[in-house]
């Protein structure tokens, strides 16, 4: 499409020169290095005088430090950075009158749109790169451990899925910011937006457990599995949960599901026992791809109902 490279080259100088991404940048880089380096401290004082364990430099993404690991704190945290990007990608040009300037030119509507939102990607990908480089640099200088190909390859689909991930909330932005002229309007139906999915549905889960499960007071094993299946099945609907099931799930190769409540018999059991040792890389994927495909699938969905919206609105509106 002519003219996606120029829309693409203006929106990442635009981006890279606005002290509102400088500044966010350096806040979650500065919280990613303290929390790592907590970690860092941490696993070189545990494993000091014994043999390091295998997949011990993906410690440095799962492991807690003071309050959270960084797999849970880009989770938290990530979304921002892809709401801080587009809430007034289009609202902001409309009302500087610089959109129908733009389109005025010969530049299709669809490319406007299509080079905002892949500038957005670009850029989120460059930020997360940058970070986990700068992680695994670190995480080199304290525990002293070379990564192996498979904890590469697993840090390489980690990136992805991270920024998949914030790529959506980037599209959730970008359509309130073609929905509303306002950026303050635009702004803080994205903060609500995610506010919701992030807090709400993890407390509203245990409201629906309760008045699906039939008793909410029984502590017998069965009330409480079936309990634990519908929060874990309400709380799916969140893009966090699914992020935070599906990283964790890679970062971590000993880790055989993707939920965190299991119920399991004597034959159960005896399986694991013998099988207990980390999934292969090609396992871990099988695991994860249902919230996979489920991400990915609400990326698009929600760029494409914001670049439908953006095509219907009349020109003079803009």
């Amino acid at each position: 499409m002519r003219g996606i490279k120029a829309i693409i080259k203006k929106e990442l100088s635009d981006h890279f020169s606005s002290y509102r991404f400088i500044i966010l940048f350096a806040l979650i880089a500065m919280v990613s290095l303290i929390t790592v380096y907590m970690v860092g401290l941490n696993i070189r004082h545990e494993l000091k005088g014994i043999a390091k364990p295998r997949f011990v430099f993906l410690m440095l993404f799962t492991s807690s430090g003071t309050l959270f690991s960084l797999v849970q704190f880009v989770a938290f945290f990530g979304p921002l950075v892809g709401l801080m990007l587009g809430f007034d990608t289009i609202n902001r040009e409309r009302n500087q009158g610089t959109l129908s300037k733009l389109l005025s030119q010969p530049i299709y509507r669809d490319v406007v749109i299509n080079g905002k939102f892949l500038a957005g990607v670009i850029l989120i990908a460059v930020m997360m790169v940058s970070i986990v480089l700068v992680i695994a640099g670190l995480g080199l200088l304290m525990v002293g451990v070379v990564p192996g190909p498979e904890e590469c390859l697993r840090m390489l689909i980690y990136l992805l899925i991270s920024v998949i991930y914030i790529a959506l909330w980037l599209g959730v932005a970008i359509f309130f910011s073609i929905l509303f002229r306002s950026t303050a309007t635009s702004a803080l139906a994205a903060l609500a937006i995610w506010i919701f999915f992030s807090f709400f549905i993890s407390l509203g889960a245990s409201v629906v457990a309760n008045a699906m499960a039939g008793n909410p007071g029984g502590d017998s094993a069965e009330a409480l599995v079936k309990k634990a299946e519908i929060v874990k099945a309400v709380s799916l609907l969140s893009p966090m949960e699914l992020y935070t099931d599906a990283t964790a799930t890679i970062i971590d190769p000993r880790r055989k599901s993707a939920r965190s409540f299991i119920t399991v018999g004597p034959l159960e059991q005896l399986s694991m026992s013998r099988f207990s040792g980390p999934l292969a890389l090609s396992q871990s994927i099988l695991v994860v791809a249902p919230h996979l495909i489920f991400l990915t699938a609400l990326t698009v969905i929600c760029f494409a109902v914001s670049y439908a919206v953006f095509m219907r609105q009349e020109i003079r509106s803009l």
